[in-house]
């Protein structure tokens, strides 16, 4: 239940304007991280991931920004968080196919960060890296 909604928040935040695809993509991001030794093993601790004071996580630092922008996570759309939830479920289920094709990163189209990682694939305005 937990790991479904810090996935389902995740799509929610970083993703609902976006096609499926590009939904489902950051839903398995999270999942490859877990995967991936460098990051932690649950779904909650890769999204929340970054340091935190009494205050709460340290805004800008954290790996997904909707988590420690100082904004609220509660979400305002709820068909667009229905929709998260729903992909949440089936991503963590293993019923989709992996459309990050292994991709640990991803960014908006509206950055540039200076990343020396390979180049997987563009998703509706994300660009995913490994």
């Amino acid at each position: 239940m937990i790991a479904t909604m810090c996935l389902a928040l995740t799509i929610y935040h970083e993703a609902r304007d976006q096609p499926m695809d590009g939904q489902i993509a950051v839903a398995q991001v999270v999942i490859n991280r877990i995967h991936n030794p460098r990051y932690p093993s649950t779904v909650c601790d890769v999204v929340q991931q970054g340091p935190v004071t009494w205050h709460g996580p340290v805004i800008g630092e954290c790996q997904f920004d909707w988590w420690c922008d100082g904004k609220s996570d509660i979400p305002k759309d709820r068909r667009s968080m229905r929709r998260a939830r729903v992909i949440a479920e089936m991503v963590l289920a293993g019923k989709l196919a992996d459309r990050a094709n292994g991709a640990t990163h991803y960014h908006s189209t509206s950055v540039s960060p200076e990343w020396k990682l390979k180049f997987i694939a563009r998703i509706g305005n994300h660009l995913l890296y490994r």
